[in-house]
């Protein structure tokens, strides 16, 4: 990478993919929404009849896994093949399959390397990448690394309030699952040494982001 790097890790219903796309687009740098891509993978095994409970089957559909993603902030997509499925990977049939599909080793080992890939790729001078481990996986020497993390009542609420006509207790559930199923894989939930932790618990979306922001230009100003 030429560019900075500004990698993001948080738990779900911490606001970590909107705020990284509105500090993206406040420092002009491109924005890389790492979970899109496990989704999209998700979504693609559900399409072809892959076997999401065998490891082996999913492993070998990598090879068949053509997958785009916009890092414009103002024209993000995610396609598989010449399908637009941005929309897609978020129907809760491929949420409750993705922890499984993101928990086989070589999957995990397949998607670093894309991340980076597309990371090497950006054409503006920096990029946001979040997701799980961002931080200590994909990105560690990135000169500027965050975890954003809230309390679980401002997690749930906020996710709550992002889907609307959906029973408060049954959001709190999925999130609670979605978290404690990742945690197997990686630690999103504690920040690693030189991580900086910006917890938005009493903040609202436009001062998180301006912390964020804040942050990334100490550092590379």
């Amino acid at each position: 990478m030429t560019g900075i790097v500004v990698a993001i890790d948080g738990p779900a219903g911490s606001g970590k993919s909107s705020v990284s796309k509105a500090a993206a687009r406040q420092l002009g740098y491109a924005y890389l929404d790492t979970g899109a891509a496990y989704r999209a993978l998700a979504w693609h095994c559900l399409e072809v009849g892959v076997d999401t409970l065998d490891p082996g089957d999913i492993s070998d559909e990598l090879e068949r896994f053509e997958y785009t993603i916009g890092t414009d902030p103002d024209d993000y997509y995610v396609r598989v093949g010449s399908d637009v499925i941005t929309e897609d990977i978020r129907e809760p049939r491929v949420t409750a399959i993705v922890s499984a599909v993101a928990r086989v080793p070589e999957v995990r080992s397949f998607m670093v390397e894309l991340f980076r890939g597309i990371m090497r790729g950006a054409d503006r001078p920096g990029i946001v990448v979040e997701g799980r481990d961002i931080t200590t996986v994909v990105a560690p020497d990135a000169p500027v690394r965050i975890l954003l993390t809230a309390s679980e009542e401002a997690r749930m609420g906020r996710r709550s309030a992002e889907l609307a006509g959906i029973d408060a207790s049954v959001t709190a559930k999925a999130l609670t699952d979605r978290d404690a199923q990742d945690s197997r894989v990686v630690d999103f939930m504690n920040a690693a040494d030189g991580v900086t932790t910006i917890d938005s618990t009493d903040l609202d979306f436009d001062q998180t982001v301006t912390a964020v922001v804040g942050l990334v230009r100490s550092v590379v100003d």
